[in-house]
Order: structure tokens, then sequence, then C-alpha cells
């Protein structure tokens, strides 16, 4: 049946800024989508939309991007008449209706919500989980399904934290794990062993947290950070299962030279004279160094989001037998950066944001993109979440085995990762491969 209404307000996202929420009603009932926001985003990624008057949240309000939904897409959709199953022909809808390159005239944040909320209501219409509905959509099989091992955000830096450390984020990942479930629990007692010896060592202020729940000591390098890493899944006795990974986030230190080429300044917190700055083979060689040195399995940006020289040049000299080599700013999900990353040999797994691109139909294809040229796609989350447990389903229906949601701190990382837990439990071992 068709929709029957469409409507749009605004909620706050987990750093208290204003965010898109969506209420979608059909003869089945009414379903919800709840747009999230990134902090460190890529240039080119589809435009969030703004409102950019500084004397309301500091230039941080929705009203446009509610206002495109209660006014533009709620209207031209139920007067369409789509049936909320086709969730291709209503995301192109609205691609048209927007009819901008980046979806700057009604705004990725409203155009996601509604995305969203169409999903669900599609799974209820077909009465089946939203996972199987993702499944389906994504012509993927739905026999058997894929618990995504979960990348832990366990110590913050860069621009999600305080403190001198450049890099964004180092994660766990327990590869060893048999389930989720047991997953779950070995990144919950890895983060609180990590936080208990970052306290005893930096003081108490050491246990505060950045914006994804991963604790941000004032420690100043890579290797420090590393080290206390290790040391806690030493004490939780959980070496050999654990792997880690890095997102170096380095648009925030990327500095473009008059040559056109780029250094990078890892002491970018610090007055600097640029004297220290290293060249894109100096930072790959560094990065060789930590992946020698530390037991990882994946490094996330390593190069600067136009920088396609350094990431098409040193992605084969990574040790690749060790590493996956994630694009995220590089290529926002973007089908066009996506098919230029893979004939440049820049990277060979995908970070997925269905907010970046801004429909779910194109996440699936940029995800589908991936798959048939040999990429391996995680999921992830925001740094400006909501309690929207979306992105759970999206790993499992698109069958990613990887999935970023920050540390298992703050109720709107949880909620994904809870939402992990349920379906695993409602697929039973049969059916739920980790």
């Amino acid at each position: 049946m068709p929709i029957e209404s469409i409507t749009a307000s605004y909620i706050y996202d987990s750093r208290g800024n204003p965010a898109v929420e969506v209420d979608l009603t059909t003869e089945h009932g009414s379903f919800r989508g709840l747009v999230p926001s990134g902090a460190s985003t890529g240039i080119h990624e589809a435009l969030e939309l703004r409102d950019d008057d500084s004397s309301l949240w500091g230039g941080k309000g929705v009203t446009h991007a509610v206002r495109a939904v209660n006014e533009v897409i709620g209207p031209e959709l139920t007067t369409a008449k789509i049936e909320e199953t086709k969730q291709k022909e209503i995301d192109e809808f609205m691609i048209k209706l927007d009819g901008t390159p980046n979806k700057s005239k009604l705004g990725a944040n409203a155009i996601v919500g509604v995305s969203m909320a169409v999903c669900r209501a599609g799974a209820a219409a077909k009465a089946v989980p939203l996972y199987q509905h993702i499944a389906e959509l994504a012509e993927l099989p739905s026999d058997k399904f894929v618990l995504p091992v979960p990348f832990f955000n366990v110590l913050n830096g860069g621009a999600h934290a305080g403190g001198s450390l450049a890099f964004q984020e180092f994660l766990v990942a327990p590869i060893g794990a048999k389930t989720f479930e047991e997953a779950l629990r070995i990144g919950r007692e890895i983060y609180h062993t990590l936080k208990s010896l970052a306290t005893e060592k930096y003081g108490s202020s050491a246990g505060n947290v950045g914006d994804e729940g991963g604790i941000a000591p004032d420690i100043d390098s890579a290797e420090e950070a590393l080290d206390l890493i290790q040391e806690a899944i030493k004490v939780s006795k959980y070496e050999g299962k654990v792997r880690i990974g890095m997102d170096a986030a380095p648009s925030a230190f990327a500095r473009k030279c008059n040559d056109e080429s780029y250094k990078y300044d890892i002491n970018f917190k610090r007055p600097s004279d640029g004297a220290e700055w290293l060249s894109g083979e100096q930072l790959a060689h560094f990065y060789n160094y930590l992946i020698e040195k530390y037991p990882f399995i994946s490094l996330e940006d390593p190069f600067a989001e136009n920088d396609w020289e350094s990431w098409s040049k040193y992605y084969e000299k990574f040790d690749l037998t060790k590493v996956k080599i994630i694009a995220d700013d590089l290529t926002c999900t973007n089908q066009v950066r996506i098919e230029q990353a893979i004939e440049k040999k820049a990277a060979d797994t995908l970070l997925l944001k269905i907010n970046q691109i801004g429909t779910l139909s194109e996440t699936i294809a940029s995800a589908k993109l991936s798959y048939a040229n040999g990429w391996g796609v995680q999921v992830s989350h925001r740094s400006g979440e909501t309690e929207d447990n979306f992105i759970a389903d999206l790993a499992v229906g698109l069958r990613t085995g990887q999935l970023k949601d920050g540390a298992t701190a703050r109720s709107e990382r949880m909620s994904k990762y809870n939402q992990l837990l349920r379906i695993e439990r409602e697929l039973g071992l049969e059916r739920a491969v980790y």
C-alpha cells in the first residue's frame, strides 16, 4: 500500500546538536528514521543541511532540513503513491526531487531520514526482520546471516578528543571470538581494563571519554596509545584473540603545499613551523613501523582525502597480509569516488556510512560495487549519533562482517551492539555466522 504520511521534526544527537527525525505512516503502523552527524566529515560527502543561523544552536539548527521533509518530500511522496516496499524507486524519486549532485537542495539529512523510515516500513509490509528486508533489497542470501566483528573505538585522539594525540581512533577487534555475544563481552572487558590502567597511569581525568566513548588520555604519541592498549589486552587475557585498528583521520593535519603535494603535521595540536612535517612517504614508513610492532588488522584513512598520489603510491607498500586499508574520507560511500579508488588501487576496504551518500539504495550500490571488485566493507556509525540502531541491521543484511560503532559505553553506541545481540539470539547459532 502507498505511504499515508511523512513528517519530520528535530531531536538532539549525542553531542547535543539538533538532528532530523522522520516519522512515516502506512497501514502497517508508524516507522522512524533518526539521522546521525559526523564531526570529521569528508569534503565529498552529500550535504548535511544546517541552518547556519548563529543566533540559534550556534548555527547547527536543522529547521531547513525538517521543512524540506514536511513541505516538499512528504507531500510529493504521498501524492506519488509509491508502495513502501519499492525502496529504490522511492530513493530515486527523492534524488530527482532534489536535483543536485550532492543533495544540497533538500539536504542529505532530510532525504536519508525518509529513506531509513521507508526501509523499516517495507520490512513491516513484508512481515520480515529489517536485516532480512535489507538483504533482499541487496539481492544477497538470507538463509544464513553474518554477524559482524565489532571494531571497538577504545581510545580517542584527533578531532574527537582533547589532548596532544594526532590520530583519531584506536580500535580493538575480537577476531578470535566464536560468537558476537562473546566478542561484545571481550570488547567490554578490554575497555574497562584499559580505562583502569589509564587512570592509574595518567590520573582520573584519563578516564574521560571522547565523542565515541573511547577514553581520551592526554598522551603524545601513537606508540604510547598502542602500548597502553596492548597492556589492556594482556591483562584481560585476550592476547591472540584481538587485533588492533587505527583511524588516522589525517585530513585534520594534512597541509597542502604550493606544488600540490601534501605534508602531514602529526604534532598539529601544538605550535609548529613546518620543519617536522612528514611527506606521504615518511608517513607511510611510520605506519609500517607501527604495523610491524603491533598486532594490527586495519588502517583507516592513512592519507588525506585528496592526496591520491600517496594513497595509490603507498597502498601496495603496506604489508597487506597483516592489515586492511580502509577508505572513508577518500570515498565517502560515493560510487564515483569508489570507482576511482579501485582504478587507482588505493585501498581494499570501504567504510560504509549511510548518511554520507543520503539514501539506502545508494548505500547498497556502494557496498555491492566494493564486493564486486574484491573489497571488504565495514559499516560505520558517526561521531554525532542517535539511539537509532539501523546500522546494526544494515551490517547483518549486507553481510559485511565488520562494524565500527565506538566503545562499549554511551547508550547511542550500545543501542547498536544490543540490537546485534538480539539478532544473533533470534537467528540462533544455526543461522547466525560470526
